[in-house]
């Protein structure tokens, strides 16, 4: 079975179903340095800030899901949407380790509806603030948050916000 190394050194199977040891620093530290829109934005903006900023407008009850709802791209990487939807291998691949992910979090699949929507409004958030202006409509049936205006942080910053706004959910 094949095998990635993680940041903190581990041995992780991400096709495998019991894939190893999932640590938030891994997640952290692999979506810090991930770019938002396939890196076809105007500057470097991480899909670990994204998930931060994703866990801080859904309903509280819904934050800790939030910020790990692309946690499997830390382990597979993710594919723009036109792509991945033609990939359904991949997609199923995907929520498969997402599930095991969010278990080790005491989460479940499917994603709640407010988290799907708070991602579709940063999507359109992020777009409307860091990509050049759309050669035709997206097609998302939401509007960018007019209250959010991002900006960017460095890699660095965004791993230790992600960190931080984790520590903040799990504290009891």
């Amino acid at each position: 079975m094949s095998w990635i190394q993680t940041f903190t050194g581990k041995a992780f199977y991400p096709l495998a179903d019991e894939p190893g040891e999932i640590d938030i620093r891994d997640i952290a530290h692999a979506l810090s340095l991930q770019c938002r829109f396939n890196g076809h934005c105007n500057v470097f903006y991480s899909v670990a800030q994204h998930s931060v900023h994703v866990s801080e407008v859904v309903p509280s009850e819904f934050a800790l899901w939030g910020l790990m709802h692309d946690a499997a791209e830390a382990y597979l990487s993710d594919l723009p949407r036109p792509v991945k939807g033609q990939m359904p291998q991949f997609s199923e691949l995907e929520d498969k380790l997402l599930g095991r992910i969010l278990a080790a979090y005491d989460l479940s699949l499917p994603m709640p509806s407010q988290v799907k929507l708070a991602d579709e409004q940063l999507l359109m958030t992020e777009a409307r603030d860091l990509m050049q202006s759309p050669p035709m409509d997206w097609l998302i049936p939401v509007d960018a948050l007019d209250d959010l205006k991002i900006e960017p942080m460095s890699p660095t910053q965004a791993e230790q916000a992600f960190l931080q706004r984790y520590d903040q959910l799990t504290q009891c």
